[in-house]
């Protein structure tokens, strides 16, 4: 699940350093032959032109229009370099406002611009959102480097740090000062002119690379759609899921056939209900295989993504792209996740092997003779749970309708832990009808955040699900939170309820964890706020969240016969809850495998040749950490790794299991506290989401809980111990 992408994350903060956003513009800093784009240039009747005049800045779309963003972005670049070049040339010395706290407000125009651009790139994207996407990238890219490899900018910030202990700075203005140095030099700042110059070149490259991954991948999503001839081949799917599947083929033009959407996972849950095996095997592997040939491969980006980055990391100073990634997030070093992972294989595989000896019965049991392989996994993993559980999915949803479980599950449990509203907005203009806009009202009935809720599937989305932000909190700016919840939950025909699968009930709690880690943000400086935390730490609130949705104060009150009103059985919620650990082993190797092959890609040397075999490649490291079980490939193959290859998550894709352990610990404790409480919430608010970067994440953690967190509640939670 992706927070955000990495260039939303990186532009929207007007100063962030992100290989993947910069721009050519106009500037001393910049190169001889950058284009000048007078920001006074940019037409009024541009609606970026000026803040929006909705309530705390919220995009406009009624008039936003395609054509508004290049013009917008170009003007905001240059814009914001021009005040960067004021504060460098600033002939008074240093002081922590008149440079810090000036960048600090620098570049409105650009973020307003970025942060609406950016999040449609990635929920509403069309061929001409796609073409300035691709121009800008290395625009963009350009950008940042005129900033970060600025000598006179950073001989200002360095003379800040140098003398930090005698400014008097308070805690967050100190924290702001250190993010700031370590910023510029990990950006390139202290190399020489010829090195800064190579620094740029591969920035531009990688943000090229980047943005083709990005696009391949959509395009890749509709020439990897599976069409089937006829419904029989469909037999086990939902009367709903069929006429959907025949909609989505006439509408490409396969009319009187079926088209079956592929998600961005090797696994595709679909194949859990479908009956004919062939078929299952075809879905599998156009899944499976992606990214490998033809026009829009990614095999290729794949390995220059690897080299690029493992060089541009020796030219600052360090062994891998690896180590860079983690010298600042809570893991420090590449072996410290090697050595999480390490200490859990042993166990993960004895009991995906036990599932699978589970799996191989059942496939006998039924009269077949055939070596379990990756598309019969979640077909006869089904039929295991029945057996076991008498649980059927299709059961099961029929008490998890998508408006009941928004409102009555996840804005309950909000409302509990921490005595928020959230208030309908129809008033507020969106950029998808499927898109609905909400008003959250804080515990002593003040305003507090906007949040847009964009649950639905659609072409143009690129897969998965995630949280990002269109205004962030600032005390500085006076700016309060709007904020977006994104997932690819396939909606019902209209007229018809959305049923919702269970794995999606708790994606739904997931992301609203990420949503008030924005949304509770208290803090002063923007580059400070919300989730601007390392990667291990950012997914802690969220998964935190995730267990909520089966918790039983909360479960019973959304989970309702969508068609009665009926209450879940008691004995089909125990069955629910029980069934939580079922096949944990495969879920949690199919992970881990994705994160080491993420480590390993990323662990190479500038020293090492290029990749040429991206298969064997996957291969041999599956080999070297014990994880390579024929019938479970990893979640994530290398040619459609979306979080780590054009997403921000590279080295990083571990951050979801490390900060699983930070969850599992804090719920745990959680519930030996009293469970569903506001005490139990507001704590939480005031330790963890208010905070957002101005401590130094474990420093939060244990000023929470107590203490640092164990993997004994892990290990628990995953059914594993």
């Amino acid at each position: 699940m992706y927070l955000k992408t990495a260039i939303a994350a990186g532009v929207a903060l007007a100063l962030t350093a992100c290989s993947h956003s910069s721009v050519e513009a106009v500037n001393p800093i910049g190169s001889p032959d950058t284009v000048i784009v007078d920001a006074n240039a940019l037409a009024q009747s541009n609606p970026f032109a000026a803040p929006s005049q909705l309530q705390y800045q919220a995009p406009d779309f009624s008039i936003i229009k395609d054509e508004h963003f290049k013009p917008a972005l170009e003007a905001g670049m240059t814009a914001h370099l021009r005040e960067v070049n004021q504060i460098a040339n600033n002939s008074g010395p240093a002081t922590f406002d008149n440079t810090i706290v000036a960048m600090e407000k620098a570049g409105g125009l650009l973020d307003r611009v970025s942060r609406v651009f950016y999040n449609l790139t990635s929920s509403n994207s069309n061929d001409t959102i796609r073409a300035v996407q691709t121009e800008m990238a290395p625009r963009m890219s350009a950008h940042s480097d005129d900033i970060y490899l600025n000598a006179k900018l950073f001989d200002r910030v360095n003379s800040l740090y140098q003398s930090k202990d005698s400014l008097n700075l308070d805690a967050e203005s100190e924290r702001l000062l250190e993010v700031y140095y370590k910023r510029f030099v990990r950006s390139g700042a202290k190399l020489n002119a010829e090195e800064k110059q190579k620094i740029r070149e591969l920035n531009g490259e990688e943000a090229k690379l980047t943005n083709a991954f990005g696009q391949n991948l959509l395009k890749l999503a509709k020439e990897r759609a599976v069409v089937v001839d006829t419904a029989e081949e469909l037999d086990g799917l939902t009367q709903g899921q069929i006429d959907a599947a025949a909609k989505r083929a006439e509408a490409a033009g396969h009319k009187g056939k079926y088209q079956l959407r592929l998600v961005n996972t090797t696994r595709q849950d679909i194949m859990a209900n479908i009956n004919d095996r062939e078929l299952r095997q075809r879905i599998w592997e156009a899944s499976a295989y992606r990214g490998l040939d033809g026009d829009n491969e990614t095999k290729t980006l794949v390995s220059k993504l690897s080299k690029l980055r493992a060089e541009k990391a020796k030219l600052l100073g360090y062994e891998s792209w690896a180590n860079y990634q983690l010298e600042t997030a809570m893991a420090k070093e590449p072996q410290a996740v090697r050595d999480m992972f390490a200490s859990m294989v042993p166990s993960v595989v004895k009991n995906t092997k036990k599932e699978a000896a589970k799996i191989e019965a059942m496939i006998k049991a039924e009269g077949n003779d055939h070596p379990l392989q990756p598309w019969d996994w979640a077909y006869y993993a089904e039929k295991v749970r029945q057996a076991e559980f008498a649980l059927d999915e299709n059961e099961v949803k029929q008490y998890f309708e998508f408006n009941s479980v928004l409102k009555d599950g996840v804005f309950f449990t909000m409302n509990k832990l921490f005595g928020i509203e959230f208030k309908p907005r129809p008033d507020l203009p969106v950029y998808h009808e499927d898109v609905e806009a909400y008003e959250i009202f804080d515990k002593d009935g003040q305003s507090m955040a906007i949040f847009y809720a964009d649950y639905f599937a659609r072409d143009g989305k690129r897969g998965g699900a995630w949280m990002s932000s269109f205004v962030g909190q600032s005390k500085l700016e006076n700016s309060k939170p709007v904020i977006v919840n994104v997932m690819n939950i396939p909606k019902a025909p209209n007229g018809e309820p959305t049923l919702v699968s269970y794995d999606n009930v708790t994606t739904m709690f997931h992301e609203m964890g990420h949503g008030l880690h924005g949304a509770f943000s208290d803090v002063n400086f923007p580059s400070l706020a919300g989730t601007s935390v390392s990667r291990d730490f950012v997914e802690f609130p969220s998964t935190f969240m995730e267990d909520w949705a089966h918790h039983p104060d909360v479960l019973p009150n959304y989970a309702k016969h969508y068609k009665t009103g009926a209450d879940i059985p008691a004995e089909l919620l125990e069955k629910i809850i029980k069934s939580r650990s079922f096949n944990q082993g495969f879920d949690t190797l199919e992970y881990m495998s994705a994160a080491l092959l993420d480590m390993e890609w990323h662990s190479l040397t500038a020293d090492t040749p290029m990749v040429t075999d991206v298969a064997e490649f996957e291969a041999a490291a599956l080999r070297k950490h014990g994880v390579d079980l024929p019938a479970i490939p990893p979640r994530y193959k290398s040619t459609f790794f979306a979080h780590v290859f054009p997403g921000g998550y590279s080295a990083s894709y571990y951050a979801y299991m490390w900060s699983e352990i930070l969850a599992a610990d804090a719920y745990a404790y959680v519930q030996e506290t009293g469970g569903l409480t506001r005490e139990n919430g507001e704590k939480f608010r005031k330790h963890i989401l208010e905070v957002g970067n101005t401590k130094p994440p474990m420093e939060a953690y244990e000023g929470y809980r107590g203490k640092a967190p164990t993997t004994d509640a892990l290990l628990e939670r995953r059914g594993i111990k």
